[in-house]
């Protein structure tokens, strides 16, 4: 491996720092978008089931924010209508879409990078061919070899093109599966989130009409 570094040359290093970039962001995203870190499937159920007659204790819904993203959101509704009784509905789902916005940012978070290394990185793989084609024109001198081209000279200059153009690719291509991955995946969450909190802001709604 080693060598194949070497007979790249220096422009393969950033593509090499690219590539360690992005797979510290894909193991990242894959352990903070499990589902259950963003939304359990049965945790709406459950706080449907503990605020059915009032809003529960503190312990119980700081609890449940720190529960997951899906928590957090359900959680900021409870504390709005626990601070304000007589909270009108608009005002529970700004505060909840408020709570919203921030899981949303955090889900994203990364994400842009990813895909500028998957955008970058067939660019710089076309920087590495570019100057091991320099190398390769800079071979043919007269006298420098047998038919006027220095041998290893001309040798280095292909091995810098060819392995930059295929590292680069190597790099771009996993990145934009994995991006794209990311950003269903995000898209997902977000429409479970959305509905989850129009679900309990209705149910807060006629909480707040039986108080």
């Amino acid at each position: 491996m080693f060598s194949i570094i070497l007979a790249a040359g220096w422009p393969i290093w950033p593509l090499i720092l690219c590539s360690l970039l992005a797979v510290a962001v894909v193991i990242e995203r894959l352990l903070s978008l499990k589902e259950n870190r963003i939304a359990p499937p049965k945790l709406l159920d459950e706080a449907l089931r503990v605020s059915r007659t009032a809003v529960p204790a503190r312990e119980v819904v700081d609890k449940l924010a720190q529960n997951s993203a899906l928590g957090e959101v359900l959680a900021s509704g409870l504390r709005a209508l626990s601070l304000n009784p007589r909270c009108a509905e608009e005002d529970l789902r700004a505060t909840m879409e408020g709570s919203g916005r921030e899981v949303a940012h955090r889900m994203e978070r990364y994400l842009s990078a990813l895909a500028t290394i998957a955008s970058a990185a067939p660019l710089l793989g076309l920087l590495g061919t570019v100057i091991g084609m320099i190398e390769i024109f800079g071979s043919q001198t007269p006298g420098s070899g047998a038919g006027g081209a220095n041998p290893a000279q001309l040798a280095h200059g292909i091995s810098v093109a060819l392995y930059n153009t295929a590292f680069g690719l190597m790099v771009a291509i996993p990145s934009l599966i994995f991006w794209r991955y990311f950003r269903a995946t995000v898209d997902a969450y977000l429409l479970t989130l959305e509905l989850a909190a129009d679900q309990f802001a209705r149910h807060l709604k006629n909480l707040r009409e039986t108080a």
